[in-house]
């Protein structure tokens, strides 16, 4: 099979290749801001380099045979949490399997934020969340921290595994100082997390996440959004707190709860784990939310001003027929992926749990200035024709018991991507189908790039939705691209992380290699699975690979 599927009628012509923006010092949270679009600014990005060799019983890294890697820092044996660069420092989450703590031998499970040194990769220290005694129905064995934190200034915010919003000082112990109420002078050494505050949200608000909670927060001023990630239970058919909020606001500074939203309810479909979105969208300021219904949601930040949330629009982003089925064999979806805000319009796809499998995904462009139910369609039932019905879980139309779906007159939705019979043959082929995803978009120049869980990785204009090229990389993709330097990165699980011209025109952005196109700067071997999102900060590319961080930079001769 060609790896390439070229299905523009026409090439586009490449993006200027230079640019006039100040370079991007830190990436203080996941994908740099509230818009969470992954496109920091940079020049003379690496596009090569070898990561060395490991010693995997001992993680050791051998560096005779590394080029262009700054440092590389041990991890856990599993990492999913995407690093983040802030005041001088990398923090990443993961699990206790380097044992970095005496107190906590590396045969303790335990869910880790480390924080490394940005110069040399210097181990400074760990916060440790202990397993949750439920197991792997609120706390899954070994997956450690899978979030990225929040940095500003002096404060870092992150969500336990244990279902915990947490504020740390970023300078642990190492100042001297313990700047919050825990005394306990036994775990007060330098290597140690120095807690300011904790909102235990299993215990405040009743929620009971499943297999782990994972949100990577974002700020709006004061106010900290949060995503509870509450769910099903090990059945994965009973949802034990239908009542217990979805999404929440916390005061920053204190932890206080402001405001609730459990919209969701009890259509979630098994677990809530996308990460809210803030941008200033139609004047608007907008809280936006990937619910685990398979529904996005906007609200305004502030909330009611009585404890509750403001709805200002909801979008269903699964078709009215499909229908959930137990171990991903269905065809409705939740969303994973974080919603990217570009051009004052939402980015979205959908997916399912990585373990439920590849499946038929949808990626939409809404407009965020509509308001109320701004889906596709609305859902009717034929004993009164006039009145949409509620949503349900299961399948929001069901044709069986008189159910009906109309277009939406107030739809916001500008685009849909999912199917592309391009080559007219009367067929979807596997390289025309946008499938499940738990990635995120990155836009620049109105050329959008997503990697599904399939393995293809889409380009497509922003504006229109029209795809430009798809390239098969034969490994799933978790997580997202890196747009830089005119150069995108993405990685996938079998170690590669493939690099990009950026461009809508296939020829630029790929190159022949002996009748296959490949990616222009080729696959670079991380000689282990890739599921993180590679970033930069001040010139230097972090990627993490499950069991290490790596900071990779054009050294020259």
């Amino acid at each position: 099979m060609n790896r390439l599927l070229i299905v523009a009628a026409a090439c586009l012509t490449t993006s200027s290749w230079c640019s006039a923006a100040e370079p991007t010092l830190e990436w203080n949270q996941w994908a740099g801001s509230g818009t969470r679009n992954n496109v920091p600014v940079a020049d003379n990005t690496p596009t090569d380099w070898d990561v060395g060799e490991f010693d995997f019983r001992t993680g050791e890294w051998d560096s005779s045979s590394a080029r262009n890697i700054r440092w590389a820092a041990q991890l856990g044996s599993q990492t999913y949490g995407n690093v983040v660069v802030a005041g001088g420092k990398a923090f990443v989450g993961t699990n206790n399997s380097g044992g970095w703590l005496a107190r906590y031998p590396a045969e303790v499970d335990l869910g880790c934020l480390l924080c490394f040194d940005i110069r040399d990769g210097r181990f400074l220290w760990q916060h440790s969340s202990e397993k949750l005694k439920t197991g792997r129905v609120h706390d899954w064995p070994l997956q450690g921290i899978c979030c990225a934190p929040l940095v500003e200034g002096k404060r870092l915010w992150f969500v336990t595994s244990r279902g915990e919003v947490r504020c740390l000082d970023p300078e642990g112990f190492r100042d001297g100082e313990n700047d919050g109420p825990y005394q306990d002078e036994e775990h007060t050494e330098e290597n140690e997390a120095d807690v300011v505050w904790v909102f235990d949200m299993m215990r405040e608000l009743g929620v009971s996440q499943h297999n782990m909670c994972a949100c990577s927060v974002t700020s709006v001023g004061d106010i900290l959004l949060v995503n509870t990630s509450n769910g099903l239970d090990e059945s994965h058919i009973n949802l034990p707190a239908p009542n217990a909020p979805s999404f929440i606001a916390l005061d920053k500074e204190t932890g206080k709860l402001l405001w609730t939203d459990k919209s969701p309810g009890s259509n979630i479909l098994h677990g809530q784990w996308s990460s809210p979105s803030y941008a200033v969208l139609g004047g608007q300021p907008q809280a936006i939310f990937g619910g685990g219904d398979g529904w996005v949601y906007s609200f305004d930040p502030k909330g009611d001003g009585q404890g509750g949330s403001k709805l200002l629009w909801k979008f269903d982003a699964n078709p009215k027929d499909s229908k959930w089925v137990l171990g991903g064999r269905g065809t409705r979806n939740n969303i994973i992926a974080t919603p990217v805000i570009y051009d004052e319009l939402v980015y979205v796809a959908v997916g399912q749990d990585p373990e439920h499998g590849e499946g038929v995904g949808h990626l939409w462009c809404i407009d965020p200035t509509k308001r109320g139910d701004v889906s596709p369609e609305l859902a009717f039932n034929s004993k009164n024709p006039d009145e949409p019905i509620p949503h349900k879980r299961i399948q929001a139309v069901v044709p069986d018991e008189g159910d009906f779906a109309r277009p939406n007159p107030n739809s916001a939705a500008l685009w849909h991507y999912s199917t592309v019979d391009s080559n007219d043959d009367g067929e979807i082929d596997f390289e025309e189908e946008m499938h499940r995803s738990c990635g995120t978009v990155a836009i620049k120049d109105d050329i959008l790039y997503i990697a599904d869980f399939s393995g293809l990785f889409h380009c497509l204009d922003a504006k229109s939705g029209e795809r430009h090229w798809v390239y098969d990389m034969f490994a799933a993709a978790w997580g997202s691209p890196l747009i830089v330097d005119d150069k995108v990165y993405i990685g996938d699980e079998e170690g590669e992380v493939a690099i990009f011209r950026h461009s809508a025109d296939p020829n630029v952005a790929m190159k022949d290699d002996g009748g296959e196109m490949v990616p222009y700067y080729g696959a670079i071997d991380m000689k282990n699975s890739v599921y993180s999102t590679p970033i930069i900060a001040d010139g230097v590319l972090y990627i993490s690979n499950k069991t290490h961080l790596f900071a990779i930079e054009n050294k020259g001769d």
